[in-house]
């Protein structure tokens, strides 16, 4: 079997289709330019990887969160390749920073003015994106301090805007009356920096008219197969597959119950199997007694609490000999989308992503030059 088929459950990401993914988004906002937001791990799929395939796709702007991430990072990609962090910096990392040629956010005027020192200690323009609140109420700067720093010549001397920037809150719901609202506040403090680039747009809001677009636009979950907007179809190719063993199938009789709090009894006499994944693999205890998962088109109930290394199912619909231990189940893929296993859970899919766990047998198509020696 070997040292990569003995894990509990297997996940397939898909890189050519995150590189389809981006191009649609390019193709959809052109002439606006396209980053991906590769954060926490590229959404749990692998930074290193994603962030590869991405650049070969034609990606020169990749966001990440912390400076840890983009240091990371910095090695892997071309010179040409802008990192930005879209936290920010903590106080007295601006040195390791601009050492290593990394963009970070201004959130905030303090963190400004830390910037602008940093400059003139390295005796270069340094460069910054500027992010302004324009109706989120979590990271940026008030208009007017955006304002302030637009005429405070000795930053404007220190400092490089390159992107003027902003989050939606409600892009994923298109008739929000907030998208609109976003967009004006956007615009109006934007101007304060003419000729710096734009940047507003997320996923969902890439889905918006066009004047959403401005000029660059900052992918995320759609690159990795989420649904950027609720209720409508979801445009983008699926990118991962996740499947668990079955390690054992029991009998249980009519009133016997099942796992933890015996949360489940069996109306009638129930095949009950039991797959090697739980709340430790990422999936969410929320899914006891409410999701599923699917074996040769058959959709097989979760019944029970989901413990921390596995999580039964009910089975009695298939026939006598269709699965047995060492069989594989569908958890998303064909069958089940990663937004319906996150409906589920009562979650979304960011989540779902990101809480998967190191544990899985993990495979990247096409395979990895790292795979690729691996194997050999």
């Amino acid at each position: 079997m070997g040292i990569a088929g003995i894990s509990g459950g297997r996940l397939r990401i898909d890189l050519a289709a995150i590189a389809a993914n981006y191009r649609l988004i390019a193709g959809r906002v052109a002439p606006a330019a396209v980053g991906a937001v590769v954060k926490a791990d590229a959404y749990g799929l692998g930074a290193a990887e994603v962030a590869r395939t991405l650049c070969e796709a034609g990606c020169q702007l990749f966001f990440v969160a912390h400076l840890g991430e983009a240091l990371a990072l910095r090695p892997i990609l071309p010179a040409a390749c802008r990192l930005v962090v879209l936290n920010g910096l903590p106080p007295g990392a601006e040195a390791l920073c601009a050492g290593a040629a990394i963009t970070p956010v201004i959130n905030s005027p303090e963190q400004a003015y830390r910037w602008a020192e940093a400059a003139r200690h390295s005796g270069e323009r340094l460069p910054a994106a500027l992010q302004v609140d324009s109706g989120m109420g979590r990271l940026g700067m008030a208009a007017t301090e955006l304002a302030a720093l637009a005429g405070d010549a000795p930053f404007r001397s220190a400092v490089d805007p390159v992107m003027i920037m902003s989050h939606l809150a409600c892009a994923d719901t298109p008739e929000h009356p907030a998208n609109a609202a976003q967009l004006a506040c956007f615009k109006a403090a934007a101007a304060l920096f003419p000729g710096v680039p734009h940047a507003l747009a997320n996923s969902g809001g890439a889905f918006l008219p066009a004047d959403f677009h401005a000029d660059i636009v900052r992918a995320g979950i759609a690159l990795y197969g989420g649904a950027p907007n609720r209720g409508d179809p979801n445009p983008m190719q699926p990118v991962v597959g996740l499947e668990a063993r079955v390690i054992q199938i029991r009998t249980i009789a009519a009133g016997g119950a099942v796992g933890y709090g015996h949360s489940h009894v069996c109306e009638r006499e129930s095949r009950i199997a039991t797959i090697g994944v739980g709340y430790a693999d990422g999936l969410p205890r929320s899914l006891g007694n409410r999701g599923a998962a699917w074996h040769a088109g058959d959709r097989l109930p979760i019944v029970g609490r989901v413990s921390m290394d596995s999580i039964t199912i009910d089975v009695t619909a298939l026939p006598s000999g269709r699965i047995g231990a060492g069989d594989w189940v569908e958890l998303i893929g064909p069958h089940q989308s990663l937004d319906r296993l996150a409906a589920d859970a009562d979650t979304i899919s960011y989540e779902m992503l990101t809480s998967l766990g190191a544990r899985y047998d993990r495979t990247y198509a096409p395979a990895t030059a790292r795979q690729r020696e691996d194997a050999a």
